[in-house]
């Protein structure tokens, strides 16, 4: 099937969908919302129609979905609880929620997000039945893609650093912690005002969802401090509203870094060896930031990490912007 075919058709499903939920729907244009090699998003009116990547496992992904119907507090409910299938792709469908405006990144809602997190930590699952959390599993393939692009330049040290990390970030090993329900990959797009305009926060993107170390949930925010993009005050409102809402995976006071450390040189690396990939295969020179991870990558190697027995501490980590 073309690229071209399934939005097309997950285009209709969408709409038939928007038409069960009101029978006044104002039909107008469709949207493609996103259609990338791990899902195509395309939205109707206020429904938003999601094919997962080809190879998603159905039983994880209806667990996915259950989770987030159980708790519509903290993630975006699900329109339909079960997925559909649709030439060989899992769909699943839910409404459509405002994300953050990119022209406006003043207005991110840090205290939300880390809010949203610790509510989502302390939730009580049962282990035995959720899959785990997919966000080493993700940093890897970020790596092995680099791998696999060919010799560039700025590859030897992001693989260096790949390659200092425990087996567990890696994806080689069982993570050290697996009782806390984490989102997986947590980043300022995975919010939404739901009902649109004016709603509460949400989370959204289930497909890294499971149990697992939930400090990496706040790895990327960290490793974007660390890199100096970004500032102390964002990070501090997002570090202070997730201790107030009792979120475990940092102490409630002192130094954060030594519980950061790992998951955060972790989506150093992986955000790097995207960058890497997807600037050499638009044929262009990386940019500003992508420049800033990169070297960030490089100043790693001067502070290895040696978690749980002797991880840097905040002073080293802003050391790697420097």
């Amino acid at each position: 099937m073309t690229a071209r075919t399934l939005v097309s058709q997950l285009t209709g499903r969408a709409r038939t969908a928007a038409h069960t939920r009101t029978t006044t729907c104002p039909c107008g244009t469709d949207v493609t919302l996103a259609h990338r090699p791990d899902g195509t998003v395309v939205r109707h009116e206020q429904t938003v129609a999601k094919a997962h990547a080809p190879g998603t496992d159905p039983r994880e992904l209806a667990q996915r979905l259950s989770l987030a119907a159980a708790l519509p507090d903290i993630l975006l409910a699900p329109v339909e609880p079960a997925p559909v299938p649709l030439h060989g792709r899992l769909v699943t469908f839910w409404p459509y929620g405002i994300p953050l405006d990119p022209d406006e990144p003043d207005s991110a809602p840090w205290e939300a997000a880390g809010d949203l997190l610790a509510r989502l930590h302390r939730t009580p699952v049962d282990t035995a039945t959720l899959p785990a959390m997919r966000g080493p599993l993700k940093a890897a393939r970020a790596v092995e893609r680099l791998r696999t692009a060919g010799p560039h330049p700025a590859a030897d040290s992001v693989l260096r650093a790949w390659d200092a990390l425990p087996a567990w970030a890696r994806a080689e090993a069982p993570a050290p912690h697996t009782t806390t329900l984490c989102h997986g990959d947590l980043h300022l797009g995975q919010l939404v005002r739901q009902p649109a305009p004016e709603g509460r926060w949400l989370l959204i993107d289930i497909d890294d969802m499971g149990t697992g170390v939930p400090a990496w949930d706040l790895a990327r925010p960290a490793a974007w401090y660390a890199c100096g993009l970004l500032t102390p005050d964002e990070w501090d409102r997002f570090l202070t509203a997730y201790r107030a809402a009792g979120g475990p995976a940092v102490p409630p006071a002192g130094d954060p870094w030594p519980a950061l450390d790992v998951p955060a040189r972790a989506l150093t690396v992986q955000t790097a060896a995207q960058a890497i990939v997807k600037s050499a295969e638009a044929g262009r020179p990386l940019d500003e930031v992508e420049e800033l991870v990169l070297a960030a990558c490089g100043r790693m190697a001067s502070v290895p990490p040696d978690a749980p027995h002797r991880p840097v501490s905040s002073e080293q980590a802003q050391g790697f912007a420097k």
